[in-house]
């Protein structure tokens, strides 16, 4: 078994360690990255805008939450069928093109919908379109992450990230408000219009963006994988390469169970809000509105707290700490002291999202990046659904305050034992990966 580090060129460089961050020039010094910031900054409101207009023109046409529920039901489904095949898709095709092309798509299918509605209510429509978009999403969002080291240096990955970071958190905040209120003055289907439109200025600001040439690779053991054969199989090659390194490996699994825990936490909060503290729904918008406000400030704030602790100090730390916040959450008789919790577990679990993103962007070879964080999403998604399930009914059985503190309990475990793996080191991406 010989040992190599993923992602590099063979030669006496190869054990060269990446430039410092403080030492790499300014995001903004180029116009690629600016570019491509500003389109999906603007898609990312835009998209906002159709996550509250959509479900919002399902009721107004039905006056079913049964049926509001069966639509997100099959856009969820559509996105994990997609996200098997989009790695694949992704390390097959021009990136540019196809990101352009995910727009484009979407941009015509979310504009169909106020046409169609000018004429008559179409609810079929919507059963269709939304599914579809749903899964071209997914194969944008694979293409996107596997795009951005091709846009910045090595050095500037985390601060890209954080910065794009810090876009969707803020369109997350701002796009369902300015959705409900125009939604409202002119209903939903003007305000999936306006969706569609970002989508093709997206697709503009794309056109005019230029991705860096990949570096050489070759089929060898450098890369910690075969390369591409052409067939499904290389559908695999993700998951090979997540096993074989050793931080990805840990990563995955630990994440698997942490998504588990968390991934129906915002329903919990939302249902100590009305049900335990017996608040009104705009109380439910300030609690949320803090989180979006923690992931901003993470997404700017982790590159240089990630060059001032290391990625181990960084990742374990945020769970530990989001940990305690889980269990403090569940103890709160106030909305002030609930936002505030909340609010600093989304920063936490920002905080460890962006350098977990990184650090796959840094040490996966770009022929492969694609399929490696595809199959990353699928691997440590595959547990969220029924973690949701098991948490709400808990709380349902047991009430909030006994579920928080269990689940806070078993995040602190989970930081923990990350003390015994890989991910403990301060630079992970220089760490060596075994070859087959």
């Amino acid at each position: 078994m010989t040992t190599t580090r993923p992602g590099t060129a063979a030669g006496p460089d190869d054990r060269a360690a990446p430039a410092p961050e403080q030492d790499a020039p300014p995001l903004w010094r180029g116009r690629d990255f600016p570019l491509f910031w500003a389109g999906q900054t603007l898609s990312a409101l835009g998209d906002s805008f159709s996550l509250v207009a959509v479900p919002l023109l399902v009721l107004h046409a039905t006056g079913s939450v049964a049926r509001m529920g069966l639509l997100t039901g099959l856009a969820g489904a559509a996105t994990i069928v997609a996200g098997i095949f989009a790695g694949f898709l992704v390390d097959r095709v021009d990136r540019r093109r196809l990101l352009i092309g995910c727009d484009l798509a979407r941009a015509v299918g979310y504009a169909l919908i106020p046409l169609v509605w000018l004429f008559s209510p179409q609810l079929w429509l919507l059963y269709l379109i939304a599914p579809a978009c749903a899964a071209i999403g997914m194969i944008f969002q694979v293409g996107y992450v596997a795009a951005v080291p091709r846009l910045v240096d090595p050095a500037q990955v985390t601060r890209a990230n954080g910065q794009l970071y810090a876009s969707y958190a803020t369109a997350g905040l701002a796009g369902p408000l300015l959705a409900g209120v125009l939604s409202a003055a002119f209903g939903p289907t003007a305000a999936i219009g306006i969706d569609a439109g970002t989508f093709a200025l997206s697709a503009l600001g794309l056109g005019l963006v230029r991705l860096r040439a990949p570096a050489a690779t070759r089929p060898d053991a450098r890369n910690g994988a075969p390369a591409a054969r052409g067939n499904w199989t290389d559908l695999l090659v993700g998951v090979r390469f997540l096993w074989r390194h050793p931080v990805l490996r840990a990563l995955t699994v630990l994440l698997s169970f942490l998504t588990f825990l968390t991934i129906g936490l915002t329903d919990i909060f939302i249902y100590h809000v009305k049900h335990d503290l017996g608040r009104s729904d705009g109380a439910v918008g300030y609690v949320l509105a803090g989180a979006a406000a923690g992931t901003v400030v993470a997404a700017l704030l982790v590159a240089p707290i990630r060059r001032r602790l290391g990625f181990g100090a960084c990742w374990i730390g945020a769970y530990a700490l989001a940990g305690l916040a889980i269990a403090g959450a569940g103890l709160t008789v106030t909305v002030p002291a609930l936002a505030v919790l909340v609010t600093g577990y989304a920063f936490c679990t920002a905080t460890a999202g962006i350098c977990s993103l990184s650090l796959r962007q840094q040490v996966t070879p770009d022929h492969l990046l694609g399929r490696v964080t595809s199959a990353f999403w699928t691997l440590h998604s595959a547990l969220g659904p029924l973690g949701a399930a098991v948490l709400t009914v808990a709380v349902a059985r047991y009430g909030t305050a006994p579920v928080c503190l269990a689940a806070g309990a078993v995040c602190l475990g989970i930081a923990a034992v990350a003390i015994l793996t890989p991910i403990r080191h301060a630079r992970p991406e220089l760490l060596p990966m075994r070859s087959a």
